[in-house]
């Protein structure tokens, strides 16, 4: 068995006013903190230049080393922004404008061949980093059409399937020449969101090798998946983790959908570690059954606490939950040599 890595955390959320206005200062708060890693948002020119880091390993080298002075190591980047972007139905164009540059607001195939570019550069960045996976989001064309009302006609997710998977497979296969596995955050607002819109993209690609999943229970408990049963299914694929926390206490004004309230009010939210309602000591235990050896991410995301709380408290929690595997059976002591005859003998066949 294979013992976590960790604790790490995706810096995302930090990034912005002090302590977190520099890469040096984010590193060496989460350092402080007890994290060992960083999970890096290759969208924010505060942490790195993403076209740079993919023609240059003396960059990246470079940019380790630091990181290393700071206290923490690059684990993982992320593409999740650009990842959005490789494909938008039209109804969000205006919104997700605002993750693309300026000059490309309002031009949705520049946006979408720029967005390509950037997950690409994140293949090679990845791997002159000497990494071998990296994060994203799948982007969506069918997300408008999630509830089949009204009714959905013949073929419409197949098509919307089909056209993903168009746009992801030469995306695919570079980050398998660089070596490089996509993790998909199975999220609300992504064609890919749970078990089943994976294995139907999975399908779509002929079953990619480097098709992969980040696994993010906080996105289950809101839709009311088993996210323990998840890992049963698709363990195979599970090569990234977030460690985030939700709660979901529906009433009798509203459920699942929220009611358009914001994350305060609705009875599905994320929460720091430790005050939701996932059983993370399950999730650790089946991680570590199926021998998962990539890295415990806190992905810090609450309605209530500090930031700062939340991920000093991160640290100690995922710590806490990691388990180190044993090496032995624990009833060792009491088991005799190894005898084939002695085998027989118990089972009355001598």
């Amino acid at each position: 068995m294979k013992t976590m890595q960790g604790p790490a955390i995706f810096l995302a959320q930090f990034l912005g006013d002090a302590p977190f206005d520099t890469m040096e200062n984010a590193c060496r708060w989460m350092a402080d903190a007890g994290y060992k890693g960083v999970q890096v948002p290759t969208d924010n020119p505060v942490c790195m230049d993403l076209k740079l880091a993919a023609e240059s390993k003396d960059y990246c080298d470079e940019l380790k080393g630091k990181c290393r002075e700071w206290g923490v190591e690059i684990i993982e980047l992320s593409t999740h922004i650009q990842g959005q972007l490789v494909a938008v139905h039209p109804a969000y164009d205006t919104a997700f404008d605002a993750f693309a540059p300026t000059e490309l607001h309002g031009n949705p195939k520049a946006r979408q061949e720029w967005a390509v570019q950037q997950v690409m550069y994140a293949a090679k960045a990845s791997q002159n980093l000497g990494l071998d996976r990296s994060a994203s989001f799948s982007g969506a064309s069918l997300w408008p059409f999630m509830y089949p009302w009204p009714q959905r006609p013949a073929g419409l997710v197949e098509e919307g399937f089909k056209e993903l998977a168009k746009r992801w497979r030469p995306i695919l296969d570079y980050y398998d020449e660089c070596g490089v596995d996509v993790c998909y955050e199975l999220h609300p607002g992504e064609d890919l969101h749970d078990g089943v819109t994976f294995e139907r993209f999975l399908e779509e690609v002929d079953g990619h090798a480097r098709c992969n999943i980040l696994y993010d229970p906080s996105h289950f408990i809101l839709q009311q998946l088993d996210y323990l049963s998840f890992i049963d299914h698709y363990h195979d694929r599970i090569r990234m983790f977030h460690v985030k926390d939700a709660e979901f206490r529906p009433n009798g004004k509203s459920g699942v959908y929220g009611g358009y309230q914001g994350w305060v009010e609705r009875p599905g939210r994320f929460r720091s570690l430790g005050d939701g309602q996932i059983d993370f000591g399950a999730i650790f235990s089946k991680l570590a059954g199926y021998d998962f050896d990539g890295w415990a991410v806190v992905e810090w995301e609450c309605a209530l606490k500090h930031p700062e709380d939340g991920a000093r408290e991160g640290a100690k929690f995922v710590s806490d939950h990691i388990i180190r595997v044993t090496d032995k059976a624990f009833d060792d002591f009491a088991g005799g040599e190894v005898s084939v005859e002695t085998n027989r003998k118990m089972l009355g066949l001598a």
